[in-house]
């Protein structure tokens, strides 16, 4: 999976070709990280055990995607899973919960994804969920085994790899579009202008259903879909 694209890049892909991209707020422990890959995915209820079973199946360069139920009292990972993770060939841990070690982590530079850190790990283990692995909760979403997994500054990105062809190649005519018309406004040439805006005006009033998308639809032009 090429990382030149950002998750903006791609969510949009997604939009053009109708699928529903799977967005998620984590934060990134190291600014700057972009990451792509499979997703591995499992459920934590406490033990670090399930990590090692995911870890031992994963195959290199795909993505630990944990479940932790957004929990915000505990972490449920921290710098050993992350070296052990990276010493297997993952390309990243994304959590729905916290982490802890953050400075260790950092120097790993095991990127890692989540909703932040917290010094307190698990204080019990409860019962396991089943599916234990195979699927994650990801805030209003399932992420499974078959999606692929974009992480950058903007967030985290889920989606289903049978569908990433047609996704990147859509994403590239998006950036390549947003590229010419940010080069044309640095040469004086506005966005306005670019996309006829007086004329979108003067369109609706006579057109208030009108929209401005169904106008950059007719210029070929879209920022939006």
């Amino acid at each position: 999976m090429r990382t030149d694209l950002s998750t903006s890049n791609l969510s949009d892909g997604c939009l053009r070709v109708g699928v529903h991209p799977r967005c998620i707020a984590l934060s990134s422990l190291i600014e700057g990280t972009r990451i792509a890959g499979r997703a591995v995915t499992v459920r934590h209820v406490g033990s670090v055990d399930v990590f090692l079973e995911a870890i031992g199946n994963a195959p290199r360069g795909a993505i630990l995607v944990i479940d932790n139920g957004g929990r915000l009292d505990q972490a449920c990972i921290g710098d050993l899973v992350g070296i052990e993770a990276q010493s297997a060939g993952l390309n990243g841990i994304v959590i729905w919960g916290l982490h802890r070690d953050s400075r260790e982590l950092r120097e790993l530079r095991i990127p890692v994804f989540s909703l932040g850190a917290l010094a307190n790990g698990p204080m019990q283990l409860e019962p396991r969920l089943e599916p234990t692995f195979g699927q994650a909760r990801m805030g209003d979403f399932l992420v499974t085994d078959g999606d692929v997994v974009v992480a950058d500054d903007d967030g985290v990105l889920f989606f289903p790899a049978e569908r990433c062809d047609e996704i990147v190649a859509a994403a590239v005519g998006v950036r390549d579009i947003e590229a010419e018309q940010a080069r044309r406004v640095k040469v004086g040439v506005t966005l306005r202008d670019q996309f006829r805006f007086a004329a979108y005006l003067e369109r609706r009033r006579s057109d208030p259903d009108r929209t401005f998308r169904d106008h950059l639809r007719d210029l070929e032009g879209e920022i939006e879909v």
